[in-house]
């Protein structure tokens, strides 16, 4: 009985998992050029993406949007004057299948404008669901060599909705930057316990 029990959950988990996750996801290529809405706890903003900007950055957001990622995602880390970035999934399963799965590195083909968007990334092909929103011209993002990689490859801009990206709570800086093996371990728990003000992607979708 004990061995029955226990296959079923397995089979319970790998069916869930499934759902949550197809690493034919991974492999997805996006349209030449596509739009989304997210909609957030202050308003929706709008984003236009164009493949040639950064083709596999392009087909990566548009898989993660398509696929649901961005859903219940705090607005984790925005900086006054800098960024604001997103893209720790509250499930550590998600988190976990997506972050083994980073895209390899292209250069920068469109400025760090205010409102553009960008992956993060701290190394060679590290790009796998954190974006960036620059709040302000973000130029020498462009050229910043580190960890060997350089800059920061723009894929998508905002386009409407760009008042609401402004009004995203920044009192607490860059305390949560510091603090991702705490988000990714604790989820949305630990953010809404320790910092009760933080935004939330509510949820993001391709505009057809």
């Amino acid at each position: 009985m004990k061995k029955i029990t226990l296959l079923f959950a397995l089979l319970l988990f790998f069916s869930c998992s499934k759902k949550l996750f197809n690493d034919k996801w991974a492999k997805e290529k996006s349209p030449s050029e596509f739009k989304a809405v997210f909609e957030t706890t202050k308003g929706n903003f709008e984003i236009y993406a164009k493949r040639e900007w950064s083709p596999e950055g392009v087909d990566r957001l548009y898989s993660l949007i398509k696929n649901g990622f961005y859903k219940d995602v705090a607005i984790f880390r925005v900086v006054p004057n800098f960024v604001a970035q997103f893209g720790i999934h509250n499930d550590s399963i998600i988190n976990n299948r997506w972050s083994k799965i980073g895209i390899n590195d292209e250069p920068v083909n469109v400025k760090n404008d205010s409102m553009t968007i960008a992956f993060a990334r701290g190394g060679v092909k590290t790009r796998t669901s954190q974006i960036f929103i620059n709040l302000k011209d973000n130029h020498r993002l462009d050229e910043l060599e580190y960890s060997g990689v350089k800059g920061f490859p723009v894929i998508a801009k905002v386009t409407k909705g760009a008042e609401n990206v402004l009004k995203f709570y920044d009192k607490y800086g860059d305390k949560l930057g510091f603090r991702q093996d705490s988000i990714q371990k604790y989820g949305n728990k630990f953010i809404q316990n320790k910092y009760p003000e933080i935004d939330f992607i509510i949820k993001a979708s391709i505009i057809k």
